[in-house]
């Protein structure tokens, strides 16, 4: 008789109605995306990249046509600027391309350490931590900090970017919004859970519609209910503030008013990539439990002598954002003559208000016609029945350029101003 154990017959593979017990089937996640999207479509929502053959300021060409831009957020115009280039590219000479490897295990360089001291000691803070973008930035920094504290709440603005709402429920804390840039709501959402941990995140300029939170309210608020307060100023960086420190530095908030700090290099500093800005402790912090830094490769170090020459530039530049600001009031004074349902901002983003998704989008189409390229923003990034056009402005454009934008407008016949 033989020693050998018997194999186990071969299992057949399991039939849909085998799977998950007698007579069960599970849903084909592939076919239910399907659906999701040609719903979407059918609502005159889907979203579709569009490939940009190259850009020349704020020109761009695609598909053979030459379109003036407005709906970058180069707000400086240093996306081209010579010295980010020749940063760029004296580094990648030195160093190559890619960072190679996480910056824990052998990919934080030289550049990614002077980028972070010259950040930290722009917006007052006493350091910095880099993350490859700002969804990440925000993703790490809220599970870092809320992550596995029991009956932790996050309050946010309801206006607020989806990478804030996306960090608080990866950390798993109970998101409670409040209605856009009202200290009050979000006063009764602190004060509903009086003894939870709380974290109190705000964007400092809301990317859609363009306006500043109240943000001095927000620190008083944060400091009388002991929650810790977090801004995002990925749209205020640059543009806001002493020389361009951001819309914290405007507010005349210190370090200890908002401890947590978040920015983008891809906005105003025209590169790619994020920060975290804050106390030693919380950047500490960071790095042993924020998991896109830990686990994410670094920037590639010329990027970051790139960015280094733009924090450099947009410093010392106040010419570029009084530039900006003369654009900014040219076009508003228009288009309040012109009547139409411009939102209320100060900043480079400036909404037209339009309602309708299809009316957005014909908006744009015909904006093209006549050679701009300003992009309609449809729900779901907006909430329903507030889609717009969404206008930016740049130091890159010239007073021509808006008035140029300006004439197109007053041809499509928009809803007058409510």
């Amino acid at each position: 008789m033989s020693n050998q154990k018997a194999k186990a017959p071969l299992t057949p593979p399991l039939s849909p109605g085998d799977a998950g017990g007698e007579g069960a089937q599970r849903a084909d996640l592939l076919a239910r995306l399907d659906v999701r999207t040609s719903e979407r479509a059918q609502a005159s929502l889907l979203r579709r990249a569009r490939t940009m053959d190259h850009a020349d300021g704020p020109w761009l060409e695609i598909d053979g046509h030459r379109l003036l831009g407005f709906c970058s957020n180069d707000y400086l115009g240093l996306a081209q600027h010579p010295q980010l280039i020749a940063a760029f590219k004296r580094v990648a000479d030195d160093e190559g391309v890619g960072s190679t490897a996480a910056h824990l295990v052998c990919g934080h360089r030289r550049e990614h350490a002077m980028l972070e001291e010259a950040l930290a000691e722009w917006t007052g803070r006493e350091r910095a931590m880099l993350f490859s973008t700002g969804y990440a930035a925000n993703l790490g920094a809220l599970q870092a900090l809320l992550g596995g504290v029991e009956g932790a709440i996050c309050v946010q603005d309801k206006l607020n970017h989806a990478c804030l709402i996306d960090g608080a429920r990866l950390a798993g804390a109970e998101l409670k919004r409040y209605p856009h840039a009202d200290v009050d709501g979000a006063a009764r959402q602190l004060r509903s859970r009086p003894q939870a941990p709380a974290m109190l995140a705000t964007d400092g300029v809301f990317s859609m519609d363009g306006d500043v939170a109240p943000l001095r309210e927000l620190a008083a608020l944060a400091r009388s209910e002991g929650a810790t307060l977090m801004v995002d100023d990925a749209h205020g960086l640059g543009v806001l503030g002493e020389h361009g420190a951001g819309s914290v530095a405007a507010a005349g908030l210190s370090a200890h008013e908002v401890p947590v700090l978040m920015a983008t290099l891809g906005k105003a500093l025209g590169c790619a990539g994020a920060f975290v800005a804050g106390s030693a402790a919380l950047i500490e912090g960071l790095t042993q439990f924020a998991r896109p830094y830990v686990y994410s490769t670094a920037l590639p170090p010329a990027l970051a002598a790139a960015a280094l020459a733009a924090v450099q530039i947009a410093r010392a530049d106040d010419a570029r954002r009084a530039k900006l600001a003369v654009l900014i009031a040219r076009f508003r004074r228009g288009a309040g003559e012109l009547g139409l349902p411009l939102m209320r901002s100060d900043t480079p983003i400036q909404p037209l208000l339009l309602g309708d998704a299809d009316a957005a989008l014909t908006a744009a189409l015909r904006l093209e016609t006549q050679g701009l390229l300003v992009t309609a923003i449809r729900p779901p990034t907006v909430p329903t029945g507030q889609a717009r056009l969404r206008i930016t402005l740049s130091a890159a454009h010239e007073e021509e350029h808006v008035d140029r934008l300006l004439d197109a407008l007053a041809t499509l016949r928009l809803p007058a101003a409510g």
